[in-house]
């Protein structure tokens, strides 16, 4: 697999990525993703160059998208939690085509291997609240359960945490602007 950072053209496709998740979310009686999400905020981040794709080739329909960037939630993060140097991996999804294939495991281990090079000690991450089986993955993955936010403004409150470390993953960088 190729990891390159989002253009401007593909915004259609990490929409339907989302659409896509909520509508599989809520046949199991998940509402996480069910409000559509601003496409500006999402096409800001892309002009960031903090979402990245992940491909099979570098013309191919995208498997995975992951956003990694420096954007602590002051809802869920200290004051001291935000001083810490840190990344924060949000909007990971992978197309159900990819379930189940440890595709999600390479991405988080490549999100915590560059922010190691970036000088971050830790990669963290909030999940939708009420979605157990997510915590359960991301437990899974390593990370720390720090708290559950209490704040009615946030559903995405579930946060947690690990260590950066440098990792094996198999993201291969396509461009050479793109490091670890």
């Amino acid at each position: 697999m190729i990891i390159t950072r989002a253009e401007e053209a593909d915004l259609p496709r990490l929409l339907k990525f989302r659409q896509d998740t909520s509508v599989w979310l809520s046949a199991q009686g998940i509402d996480q993703w069910a409000k559509p999400f601003p496409a500006e905020h999402i096409l800001s981040s892309i002009r960031a160059g903090d979402v990245f794709m992940i491909r099979e080739q570098p013309a191919g329909d995208a498997a995975a998208t992951v956003t990694l960037d420096e954007d602590a939630d002051d809802r869920l993060w200290t004051p001291e939690e935000r001083a810490q140097p840190a990344r924060y991996v949000h909007k990971l999804t992978v197309d159900r085509k990819y379930a189940g294939t440890g595709l999600g495991a390479r991405i988080l281990d490549w999100a915590g291997d560059r922010a190691a090079h970036e000088g971050a000690a830790w990669l963290r991450l909030d999940a939708w609240t009420t979605n157990p089986r997510l915590h359960a993955y991301y437990l899974d993955q390593g990370f720390s359960h720090v708290r559950t936010s209490t704040d009615p403004s946030v559903v995405s409150g579930w946060a947690a945490q690990r260590p950066t470390r440098f990792a094996t993953h198999g993201l291969v960088p396509f461009s050479d602007r793109m490091s670890p």
